[in-house]
């Protein structure tokens, strides 16, 4: 019998779960339907693939929506984390299973119980951050538990960090998800960790300055920044008596200080709208958020408000 698997967004971050799926569609007996607004971009290969079917799907046609989900075993939403929800509450509805790969969000915390009630498998986290970096934090947790030890620290760094046979810019950093999600990462609220048994809360405006620097053998030093709420994972990880709980962001060295300028300047703001950005240079933008002067050049300007050595 076909296992109907529904994947619901079809961009950059889904490509490697098609292929995934699909190589395995004979073995574990799968049938792929594959739900997106662009259909175009997808892959000729995929969509002729005998195992797959491309359907044209908007997410906020309920009709369209409902029967796409109605007609699946499970749904993967690769969507946006914002229209989660809805997907979320007709997979309820329609008793059907759920996988993202974001963070959970109070409002699909609030179905839990209805999806137990259900039967349901509601699966949030389970990416790479987060996701990779949950399983592997578990399978050392568990591993020391089993040798009768106790955890009294507990610190884990990750990120899509580049290879580094593809690791050709100064910023030692490629876009490999959602472009607008690194440029606001961080503003959704002060970081919050627990450091030798003190709560430790850092601001949105400080978060690229408060970094510490780590050596990994034979790939050299990396530095890292407090990833959101390390105190949501104390019971998921069995930590209530942990006196450290720290969870961080690993970039190479350079980019926190670069990326604090575009905080400090204002850049990653996305909560107003920039009249004729669209026809900006990046040098008029930049000029934007600095002082004005009748003299001085948006370079010496830039300089000046930052500190930047000359």
């Amino acid at each position: 019998m076909l296992r109907k698997i529904l994947v619901i967004g079809a961009g950059k971050s889904t490509s490697y779960l098609l292929d995934y799926f699909l190589e395995k569609a004979d073995s574990e007996k799968l049938h792929l339907t594959i739900g997106d607004l662009n259909t175009k971009m997808i892959p000729d290969e995929i969509k002729n693939h005998p195992s797959c079917k491309v359907i044209k799907l908007d997410i906020l046609n309920d009709d369209e929506r409902e029967m796409a989900i109605k007609n699946s075993d499970i749904v993967i939403s690769m969507l946006p984390a914002r229209f989660h929800l809805k997907v979320a509450e007709d997979c309820i509805r329609l008793k059907k299973h759920l996988v993202t790969a974001s963070y959970v969000s109070k409002e699909i915390k609030a179905l839990d119980a209805a999806a137990k009630k259900n039967g349901l498998v509601f699966m949030n986290e389970i990416g790479l951050d987060p996701g990779i970096d949950h399983m592997s934090a578990m399978q050392f947790i568990n591993e020391i538990r089993e040798k009768g030890g106790k955890m009294l620290l507990f610190e884990s760094f990750t990120g899509g960090l580049v290879a580094p046979e593809s690791d050709n810019n100064l910023w030692n950093y490629k876009f490999t998800w959602n472009p607008r999600n690194v440029v606001i990462a961080g503003q959704g609220g002060t970081a919050k960790f627990i450091q030798e048994g003190t709560y430790k809360y850092i601001p949105y405006q400080k978060l690229f300055r408060r970094t510490e620097f780590m050596n990994i053998e034979g790939y050299g030093a990396f530095e890292a920044y407090a990833n959101r709420d390390s105190l949501n994972y104390r019971e998921a990880y069995g930590l209530e008596d942990a006196l450290t709980l720290y969870r961080g962001t690993m970039r190479r060295v350079g980019f926190s200080k670069a990326w604090n300028m575009f905080v400090q300047l204002g850049m990653t703001d996305d909560s107003y709208t920039i009249e004729n950005s669209e026809g900006m240079s990046y040098r008029e933008f930049t000029n934007l958020f600095l002082p004005y002067s009748p003299t001085d050049s948006v370079e010496l300007k830039l300089r000046h408000y930052l500190k930047i050595d000359q």
